[in-house]
């Protein structure tokens, strides 16, 4: 299926699974849809199974959203003892985004449509919220614990079969430029590695790159990462620089972001460093995954200039992560977007493209670890081995059988949709008239928009700096609404956006 008409059936209001291959643009779409839907009006609450996901989409974990934690079963009263807060970002989500679905058991999505109902007061699929599902089967799997229940995929949840969500399956390839290695990947999915495959994969350990060449190296545990970047930085001559994060929210929230950003807390540099970019740039200057080497340190600021594999040459200046419950924002850590890039994990590179990367997998534990690590590359002549045992080279026999339904399925949405393709190709992305639940919000946008014009705009530049500029000069809540045309709550969203929850009250 088309990306757009992918987009198309979500902005429908329809729940959706989008899955595909790795490279087939799974967030990018997310992030497309996010943004139309909250431009819209909607209440959009982002989570993903692991907290690195859903930092990369801006969001929180699923199982913090729905209070479930890492309980394996809801304790009796559980709404009752449920915070306000918690209950009310549930009662007010119009769109619930589950990204890396793959990574979450189907008992505990049982778990957050219970939740859902409950709170909501609505006996359907999730209380009624629309949900839109994100993954890929192939890749890492739910992991049971020998102390905990053991649960297997979602798509063996009761929720599931009650929902059954419209199968978005992307077929497009937007990351590899390279038949044989896309022959290969593709194999691996379908349980048809065959002997040529893996001699080509292996043809890859014997190739050594260029006298010189630096990149990272893809490992499957973390003391082979730790190890190499501490060792690697400490070879290299000079002075070392240290960057400090800077962070706004309680202890345990930052905690929480911390341990799904990928910049360090303290960024050790020094010139010659190769480093990762870990953020994607607003300018499109780099991207999550953008290799480069440290090649000076700006006077005055100090920060890092760093010449990229792609030639550009970037003054590398602090970002902000955030972690964001509903439309709250919890915490925040502000960095330099880098990290030593060395090495990296398999399960941390989940969701890049690397330019090259030497990749160890002969300690490979999981099946689709391989698969994950190999997709990361464009192509062959990227990737150098420096090892590989079966386990990489296995994928889960469930996730086939599981991939052969949901093409199915997909076919068949295919065909129920198809009139949706001359709207998708003018890309037209407004909301369906007939929808009466959307209508109401598209006449609600514009009476308030008859008091306040900007209501639902995106923030220009402009603007943004004026707020904060105002704001910082004594002006009120009441002054910058009148001022720029956006209600009082917006202002204050905005302003707790710039300068954290306990600045200003709604």
């Amino acid at each position: 299926m088309r990306q757009d008409i992918a987009l198309e059936i979500m902005l429908l209001g329809e729940s959706v699974l989008l899955t595909g291959p790795a490279g087939a643009g799974k967030t990018f779409v997310l992030n497309q849809f996010i943004r139309l839907a909250k431009g819209a009006g909607k209440h959009v609450s982002v989570t993903a199974t692991t907290g690195l996901a859903a930092t990369h989409l801006g969001g929180t974990t699923i199982h913090s959203w729905s209070g479930i934690g890492i309980g394996d079963e809801l304790p009796h009263g559980f709404v009752d003892h449920m915070a306000k807060g918690r209950r009310e970002i549930i009662e007010k989500t119009d769109v619930l985004i589950i990204d890396e679905i793959s990574m979450l058991h189907d008992f505990r999505l049982d778990m957050v449509d219970e939740v859902c109902r409950l709170v909501r007061r609505k006996d359907e699929p999730f209380g009624g919220i629309q949900v839109i599902m994100s993954g890929d089967f192939f890749q890492l799997p739910p992991i049971n614990r020998g102390d905990s229940r053991a649960g297997g995929f979602v798509v063996g949840s009761r929720v599931w079969q009650e929902l059954d969500p419209v199968i978005c399956y992307l077929e497009e390839q937007h990351r590899q430029d390279d038949e044989q290695l896309l022959d290969i990947l593709n194999a691996l999915r379908a349980g048809e590695l065959r002997r040529h495959h893996a001699e080509t994969l292996l043809e890859r350990v014997e190739v050594v790159p260029e006298e010189g060449e630096v990149m990272t190296e893809l490992h499957t545990v973390n003391v082979d990462v730790d190890r190499l970047n501490d060792q690697k930085l400490d070879d290299l001559g000079g002075d070392e620089l240290f960057y400090t994060q800077t962070t706004t929210g309680s202890e345990s929230y930052v905690e929480n972001l911390q341990r799904s950003v990928l910049a360090p807390a303290t960024l050790r540099l020094k010139k010659s460093a190769l480093v990762m970019a870990v953020k994607n740039s607003l300018e499109r200057k780099y991207a999550n995954g953008s290799q480069g080497v440290v090649i000076d340190f700006e006077p005055g600021t100090e920060y890092p200039v760093v010449e990229f594999k792609s030639g550009k040459v970037v003054t590398m200046q602090p970002d902000t992560w955030e972690l964001r419950d509903g439309d709250k924002k919890r915490a925040s850590i502000t960095q330099i977007p880098l990290r030593l890039a060395w090495a990296i994990t398999v399960h941390k590179s989940q969701g890049m493209t690397l330019d090259a990367a030497r990749i160890d997998l002969r300690k490979a534990f999981v099946e689709g670890m391989g698969y994950v690590a190999l997709s990361r590359v464009k192509n062959l002549h990227s990737l150098y081995l420096s090892g590989i045992n079966r386990m990489a080279l296995q994928v889960s026999a469930v996730a086939q059988e599981i991939d052969i339904m949901l093409r199915d399925k997909a076919m068949q949405a295919t065909k129920r949709f198809n009139y949706l393709e001359e709207q998708a190709d003018k890309r037209i992305h407004e909301l369906p008239k007939k929808d009466k639940q959307l209508n109401g919000w598209s006449e609600k946008i514009a009476k308030m928009r008859e008091t306040y014009p900007n209501a639902y705009r995106p923030w220009e530049p402009l603007q943004d700096a004026t707020l904060q500029e105002k704001f910082q000069n004594g002006a009120s809540v009441k002054e910058l609404s009148a001022l720029l045309g956006r209600h009082e709550g917006s202002i204050v969203m905005r302003l707790q956006k710039h300068f954290g929850e306990d600045v200003v009250e709604l």
